[in-house]
């Protein structure tokens, strides 16, 4: 970071409260004591000083080794003594301070001037393989350090997809805003070879919230330092969301934990820190009908599907789904695909065809619809459950996404759908009362299905919030 002074330091220390010196303080004396031998001479008084090993025998199994020797890297990339930065191979506390500072509180360039140290321990110039391999250990951790502090919520990696397709999508996403000076993308082959400076870094950093992100979450859980504060607690509901609605169904979602980390930060913050299954067709059947009398009035929901194919894909539904025969939701919406690419398609404005859901009508499709116009819907399950479409010539209309499915017309192999945040108070209150009592739309699909009005013990039930 260039030669640290008195005074930038000073400023690099004033950002922080009382108490998180405190536990900065606490963490560097206890990092620093792990085998006796941190000390390091700063002129004519020993200082304590933290090795490499020493920050392993702290991290132990919490962070991956590869991203501790990153962490490691760019703490000692902070330059105090107006040397070659790195030249020493202890970090000093001031070193350990400025680092904490720069990554947690600090800006753009900042950030960046550290993780390109993390990326290469080599001064000058990074390739972009090597971006590539540092977004991956960046992902990789942030899914191995909640796991290991049991900070995944409800999520585990039995009931979800092997992570590691995950990081390769989401690495790619992140890395498709990596741009050089000109503008120009770096994507495929171009990556590989690409050398690029800080100031390509930082503007990446800047325009992928994400990296700043995670990085906070491996320093503060992996490091244990400043991880029980209020902000941190908060930062951590809104990356992963509560788990709900899973509990003695023997469920494993389509989604692994880092597509659910970025389509969870798509969505409005005050839906963010909770998802409860409400429909899986492993769990409730193939059924339009079912899939229907489970979605009703349960608040905004993100539907996920995978076609025969191996595509998966879906979109967020913004309120609650209604049994009607015009177009419904707002601008929150959107589409999304998970695999082979993962990507969020918003609204273009150029109409309002957000969500639609309509059944035993003659003249007008029966089915559930997302996006573009009857017929050519972005995304379309038919009322005949198994078939749907997924028609953008060359975009939707409505979310400018592209074709989903890896067929126009594709054979669902699997659904899930999942509500999000909250449950609105008048579903507490139909849950109650079954929406069999309020829905005739409702009473009349689960009565396909061989429910009848009266079998209250085939009703589905709220799920208390202290369950899992």
């Amino acid at each position: 970071m260039g030669n640290v002074e008195s005074g930038c330091y000073e400023n690099h220390l004033s950002r922080f409260f009382p108490e998180e010196k405190t536990d900065i303080d606490g963490v560097f004396d206890t990092l620093s004591g792990l085998d006796g031998s941190g000390e390091v001479k700063i002129g004519k008084a020993p200082r304590k000083a933290v090795t490499l090993a020493m920050l392993k025998a702290h991290v132990q199994e919490a962070l991956p080794e590869q991203m501790t020797f990153r962490l490691y890297n760019g703490m000692k990339s902070v330059d105090l003594t107006g040397k070659s930065p790195g030249s020493s191979e202890q970090i000093v506390k001031e070193q350990f301070i400025v680092f904490m500072s720069a990554l947690l509180k600090g800006n753009v360039e900042e950030k960046s001037s550290i993780i390109m140290r993390m990326i290469s321990s080599i001064e000058g110039p990074v390739k972009g393989k090597q971006i590539q391999e540092f977004t991956e250990d960046l992902i990789t951790s942030v899914v191995h350090v909640l796991r290991s502090r049991n900070l995944l919520k409800g999520w585990n990696l039995e009931m979800t997809q092997d992570p590691a397709s995950g990081v390769k999508t989401l690495a790619s996403q992140l890395l498709s805003e990596l741009k050089l000076e000109d503008g120009k993308k770096l994507v495929g082959p171009s990556l590989m070879d690409a050398m690029c400076d800080q100031s390509t870094i930082e503007n990446w950093v800047f325009q992928v919230p994400q990296i700043s992100t995670f990085l906070n979450v491996i320093i503060r859980q992996g490091l244990l330092v400043l991880h029980s504060l209020p902000d941190q607690a908060n930062d951590l509901v809104k990356l992963v969301p509560k788990c709900k609605g899973i509990k003695g169904r023997g469920f494993v979602s389509l989604l692994d934990i880092p597509s659910i980390i970025y389509i969870n930060s798509h969505l409005p913050s005050e839906l963010q820190h909770k998802w409860r299954l409400l429909f899986s067709s492993r769990v409730h059947g193939e059924s339009f009908s079912q899939l229907c009398g489970q979605i009703i009035n349960q608040g905004p929901c993100i539907l996920v599907l995978k076609d025969l194919d191996g595509y998966i894909f879906g979109g967020f539904a913004s309120d609650s789904w209604e049994v009607k025969p015009q177009f419904q939701g707002d601008n929150r919406c959107f589409l999304f695909s998970v695999s082979p690419s993962l990507m969020v398609y918003t609204y273009t404005g150029y109409n309002d065809h957000y969500m639609y859901l309509n059944h035993g009508q003659q003249t007008i499709p029966n089915g559930l619809g997302m996006g573009g116009q009857h017929d050519y819907f972005g995304l379309w399950i038919d009322s005949n459950y198994g078939k749907g479409h997924s028609r953008a010539k060359p975009t939707c209309t409505t979310y400018n996404s592209p074709q989903l499915s890896a067929n126009e017309n594709f054979t669902l192999d699997a659904m899930e759908v999942w509500a999000v945040g909250d449950l609105p108070e008048d579903a507490v209150i139909k849950g109650k009362k079954s929406i069999l009592d309020t829905d005739p739309e409702a009473q009349a699909l689960l009565e396909m299905t061989g429910k009848s009005r009266q079998s209250d013990g085939l009703r589905e039930q709220i799920e208390d919030d202290d369950d899992n």
